[in-house]
């Protein structure tokens, strides 16, 4: 592994590779980020199906009506969402139904409701599903085929839809429910934007998302039925909706909550918000679930509302300077940086480690707060510019790197605006270097692996934060390092009855203004689960009976999950693919979820299409889920890129001569 630049000279810079420094090339990078920019297809922000004609093109397809019923059990909400279509064409259609879900939702359900007919999804294995979607739609069956292209993207292929058919679309899915800032927050899709196609309209960033040729910028209204079950676990206060209004009914000890308004302009996500009453002390939720394989509890402690003492903190901040960072992103994150240092006290102790294609430390091991060391480090925070590549492990290792002295918690903020390309090498130095360490990785902009962050933060006793605006960079920091003040329990810990598969194993410390979410499995939900920990400097322990939880749902399906991920997270490095494909499709069949092994097929067994009659479909063949699924640059787009590229060859030759005369 190579070792980190120990230099604290901020002035000492290592050379590095980058475009030759001619006055047009910022210019040229310009043109080449507003050409991608401008044809950048974001996931959709809802539920969305679109047509594909023979020619290529895609034609989004109108919701007729939108119907979104949602449960919240906790910090668990099960969803499910209603949309209805028809078929406007000539033709026998194919579909691509896209939805956008939450960073660690899940797909469990699929139906699909043509005329009288309800056809429901089994979940398959990957490859065994795709073939039997293959061949019923060849048939001329009516059938729809449901995968995980990413950890929060799902695609569904639906085929044979026939001409003036409608076809209602009926996808359930869990998501956990947000605390932050000392409240919940839930969020449904009601946004349904433009989608992208090979016919884009070229644009600025600021342009928005890209639009069909001749498709309407404006947004109809549409008759949308939206209602939350609110079933809490503790006492809460405020229920509000930031985005729409809503009716809120008291129903024993929980609420149903209404939309007010039965046809809505859908501009805007539905976002509902409620808060737990004021208390002293942590409070705490136990549920539990009973299945016939056994017992499924998740327990929730949330913070104490009253400020925690000042943690005394050995912070080290680790900022990526690479070459993506520049502009914006650079000044927002040394901002941050700023505003970090200036939160800093006496008796605390500090680092700063900058990296792209090599890595810089200020001081060589962390020191002592003072004038002249904050000095020194707001002088090179000062200094820093994004250039070169991104190299993030030798600056983890770097930031892991020693012991903090007695009575000091270590936090280590990594922030990155790039894709993690190593996340095995990341994962295997964390699990051996980390210690005493609490790590919280922070991701900028687009381009950050969520799922990654996630899991760091897991691994590493912390907690992750994806930040998608980069004008929000520095108020979002701003909140990270006001909770890092503060860990309001520390050294927690939970002693479970009997024999309990437990996620996370190890556990983070808890801080003003987030949750712990422990969900386990147990034979039987029988005795006392005791929870320990450090309050304010002093012993703290709670006892929960298990006979006393609320029966909750959806507990063993985020079980499921937190086990599926504990999994892929082994694969690798302490077991072999070929040990754990095996068990994450058994646990996926068993919980009926949709992973990178598995997936959801549905079937209608009666014909409506002769085998012989065209399905339209992008030209692929009938029922292709994998032509669907694949994404094409646009013509126009490829010959602009081309230009631009050649722009840039041009300017390296130029750069030649220069070169050679200022060295003759």
């Amino acid at each position: 592994m190579p070792s980190p630049n120990a230099s604290s000279d901020p002035d000492a810079r290592a050379a590095r590779p980058g475009f030759p420094a001619s006055p047009l090339v910022p210019i040229v990078l310009a043109l080449l980020a507003l050409l991608v920019g401008g044809h950048a297809c974001a996931a959709p922000a809802a539920a969305e199906l679109e047509w594909h004609d023979a020619q290529g093109t895609v034609v989004p397809a109108r919701a007729l009506d939108l119907r979104i019923e949602a449960s919240v059990s906790g910090l668990i909400a099960q969803t499910r969402v209603h949309q209805r279509y028809r078929n406007d064409t000539a033709g026998f259609l194919e579909g691509q139904y896209r939805l956008p879900l939450p960073e660690g939702a899940a797909v469990y359900e699929l139906k699909l409701r043509i005329g009288s007919r309800v056809i429901e999804g089994e979940v398959r294995e990957k490859g065994e599903a795709r073939a039997q979607y293959r061949a019923a739609a060849g048939q001329g069956l009516r059938t729809s085929l449901v995968e995980q292209e990413k950890a929060n993207l799902f695609r569904t292929a639906v085929a044979n839809v026939a001409p003036g058919e409608e076809v209602a679309i009926e996808i359930a899915y869990w998501q956990t429910v947000a605390f932050h800032d000392g409240r919940f927050d839930l969020h449904l899709p009601l946004a349904n934007p433009a989608t992208c196609s090979q016919q884009l309209a070229i644009g600025t960033p600021d342009a928005g998302p890209a639009t069909l040729t001749g498709a309407s910028a404006d947004v109809a209204p549409q008759r949308v039925s939206l209602e939350v079950d609110l079933r809490p676990g503790i006492p809460v206060t405020g229920i509000v909706s930031e985005s729409h209004r809503i009716t809120v009914e008291r129903r024993g000890a929980g609420f149903l909550v209404r939309v007010a308004d039965p046809v809505l302009a859908t501009d805007r996500d539905f976002a509902l918000a409620w808060s737990p009453q004021p208390g002293a002390m942590p409070r705490s939720a136990l549920f539990v679930e009973q299945r016939p394989d056994g017992d499924y509890a998740m327990m929730m402690l949330t913070p104490p509302s009253r400020p925690a003492a000042r943690t005394p903190r050995e912070l080290v901040l680790v900022i990526d300077t690479s070459g993506s960072m520049l502009g914006s992103s650079m000044e927002q994150a040394k901002a941050a940086l700023r505003l970090a240092l200036d939160r800093l006290q006496p008796g605390d102790r500090f680092n700063v480690i900058e990296f792209n294609s090599v890595t810089r430390l200020l001081f060589p091991e962390p020191v002592d707060v003072g004038p002249g060391t904050l000095e020194r480090a707001r002088a090179f925070v000062g200094q820093l510019q994004a250039n070169g590549g991104t190299q993030m492990l030798p600056a983890l290792d770097a930031a892991l790197a020693g012991t903090p002295p007695t009575g000091l918690l270590r936090q280590v903020v990594f922030v990155t605006d790039g894709e993690v390309s190593e996340e095995d090498g990341l994962y295997v130095l964390i699990e051996r270097s980390l210690g005493a360490t609490r790590l919280f990785p922070v991701g900028i902009g687009d381009a950050p692996n969520a799922r990654f962050m996630a899991q760091a933060a897991r691994m590493g006793r912390g907690s992750a934060t994806v930040i998608r605006r980069i004008e929000d960079v520095s108020a979002r920091m701003g909140e990270l390092f006001g909770k890092l003040d503060r860990a309001a329990l520390t050294e927690l810990k939970l002693a479970w009855p009997g024999v309990a598969d437990a996620h996370p194993a190890e556990l983070p410390d808890l801080y003003h203004g987030e949750p712990l979410v422990v969900v386990a499995k147990l034979a039987h939900a029988k005795g006392r689960v005791e929870a320990r920990g450090v309050l304010d400097r002093a012993p703290w322990q709670q006892p929960l009976a298990l006979e006393q939880a609320v029966p909750g749902t959806g507990i063993a399906r985020l079980w499921a999950m937190r086990r599926i991920d504990d999994l892929l997270y082994r694969m690798g490095r302490t077991e072999e693919e070929s040990s754990v494909r095996p068990q994450v499709i058994a646990i996926a069949l068993e919980h009926h979820l949709v992973t990178r092994y598995t997936s959801l097929v549905a079937v209608d067994r009666t014909p409506v299409r002769a085998p012989d009659q065209p399905l339209e479909g992008m030209g692929a063949p009938a029922g292709d889920a994998l032509a669907l699924a694949q994404g094409a640059t646009p013509a126009p787009l490829m010959l602009l890129l081309g230009c631009a590229g050649l722009v840039l060859v041009a300017l390296a030759r130029l750069r030649v001569p220069a070169r050679r005369h200022a060295t003759a």
